[in-house]
């Protein structure tokens, strides 16, 4: 959380409903948006548990140095939960989180061009996710 003119400021997921169920986005406290749902929850409280296990998860793997990058040649393994380093299609690095049951629960908005800014988007969810406001955006 950062303080702010007297206010706590800190992440907000905010859950949408779709046409198959429900997902989620994490925005960071500057409101750019982070981290998307990597799949459709049938249930609203599936949703939000989900929520709940990245705050939890993602600053787990930052405190255990789960971070695999698999961008490298012999990437390192690491059990779950865990954050991936991945290229996606158009050669640009991006992060997903996997929970303990190696289901992936999360993946950044956007693609980066430098590593580096990969790993602050990975510190960041971790920074973020951790006791996030919730707005429910399906009422």
């Amino acid at each position: 959380m950062i303080k702010n003119n007297r206010r706590m400021i800190m992440g907000t997921f905010v859950i949408k409903k779709t046409n198959t169920g429900f997902n989620f986005y994490l925005l960071a406290a500057n409101q750019q948006k982070i981290a998307v749902s990597s799949q459709v929850y049938t249930t609203k409280a599936s949703c939000v548990n989900a929520t709940k296990s990245i705050g939890k998860f993602a600053e787990k793997c930052i405190a255990e140095d789960r971070v695999v990058d698999t961008t490298l040649k012999n990437p390192e393994t690491k059990t779950n939960p865990k954050f991936e380093i991945y290229f996606d299609k158009a050669g640009l690095y991006r992060y997903r989180l996997f929970a303990s049951n190696g289901e992936n629960i999360a993946i950044s908005e956007e693609g980066y061009k430098s590593k580096s800014g990969c790993l602050n988007g990975i510190k960041s969810v971790s920074v973020n996710a951790k006791d996030a406001e919730i707005i429910d955006e399906t009422i």
